[in-house]
């Protein structure tokens, strides 16, 4: 299982999509870091991230609603007081207007962040990404686009808060990265902590391809590690093995790695928030099928949340726990495991 998963991995980071910049500060998942750091949590981390964006290139643009007081979940602070408020600054509440000016402004050379202050909110705005900045090069022959063919050209990044938080209920807590990771032309990126969460942001900023960056916000103050102060970027579209092993499989990303660091499965299993159906975790599937089903010991199942709006009051019977993921077999867990995080991904 070991061996076909690693060649499951590797293949995943042989895909034909471009990543960040080669002359860049890169960085592998499990080095050490590029520099001294400092305990962050996540939102300092994407804080920290933004700053550096905006340092080094002065065609940075951090705009949303609320931003100019450090947004909702206070990863802005400080922001426009340091770059001014014509480079961070509130725009009205409008998804669909924040991320067509966010096309605009890359479009005319500008690397533009976009913040959608929930993911619930972003659906106004799924005609703009899906069929405005994914497509915006491929229609034009390569002739013009919103991102650019190096990492010294324009680009595009939308940020937002995304999953459940503990009391959310219907309109903040979704998990909409399957209806983008659908998409030609568009990356998804989501972080699992906050070391991950600067250095991917910091590669979505710089890739010259539109990026949607999904951060979970039951994230923002909980996880807690030590991160490089310098400015460093991770590798896009590329898988992390957190742990080797050679009885079972765990598969996932963002909040959900620190559900399934505790549930130690005897069966191959792959967890999110989102609904089961049509949720990203089958695009896992089919490919772990695909490549390894002669390796298989069992089949694939997905620990997920229902297909039923996200509820309130019963958040707790929706959520993919350790016990829900350990109800599904009944056997004696294995004292090996492998469990892999697909941190970023795209399409």
């Amino acid at each position: 299982m070991a061996s076909g998963l690693r060649r499951f991995v590797g293949s995943l980071s042989r895909r034909n999509l471009s990543t960040a910049c080669a002359n860049k500060q890169l960085i592998q998942q499990h080095d050490g870091g590029v520099g001294s750091g400092k305990s962050l949590n996540l939102y300092s981390a994407i804080n920290q991230a933004l700053h550096i964006a905006l340092e080094t290139d002065p065609r940075a643009y951090v705009f949303g609603e609320d931003v100019g007081f450090g947004g909702v979940f206070r990863c802005t602070t400080g922001l426009a007081d340091r770059f001014g408020k014509s480079r961070v600054f509130n725009t009205p509440l409008c998804e669909q207007g924040i991320v067509g000016f966010a096309i605009g402004l890359a479009a005319m050379g500008n690397r533009a962040i976009a913040e959608i202050q929930f993911a619930d909110y972003i659906f106004p705005a799924f005609d703009q990404i899906v069929n405005e900045a994914a497509k915006f090069r491929y229609r034009s022959g390569n002739q013009f686009n919103c991102g650019g063919p190096s990492c010294d050209s324009p680009g595009l990044t939308v940020r937002a808060p995304y999953g459940a938080v503990g009391h959310g209920g219907h309109y903040h807590s979704q998990s909409p990265e399957a209806f983008f990771c659908h998409v030609p032309g568009l990356k998804v990126v989501i972080p699992r902590s906050p070391r991950q969460a600067k250095g991917l942001l910091l590669s979505c900023i710089r890739d010259p391809n539109p990026v949607v960056f999904f951060e979970p916000k039951w994230l923002y103050r909980l996880s807690v590690e030590e991160v490089p102060e310098d400015d460093y970027m991770l590798p896009l579209s590329e898988a992390e093995v957190i742990r080797e092993g050679s009885d079972i499989t765990l598969v996932g990303w963002g909040a959900q790695l620190s559900i399934m660091e505790q549930a130690c499965l005897d069966a191959e299993k792959i967890s999110h928030e989102a609904p089961v159906t049509g949720g990203f975790g089958a695009e896992i599937s089919a490919s772990i099928l695909e490549r390894c089903f002669l390796r298989l010991e069992a089949p694939v199942a997905r620990v997920c949340g229902l297909d039923t709006p996200f509820p309130l009051v019963f958040e707790p019977f929706y959520m993919p726990t350790k016990n829900k993921a350990s109800c599904l077999e009944s056997f004696k867990v294995p004292a090996q495991h492998c469990c892999m995080n697909l941190t970023a991904h795209g399409s």
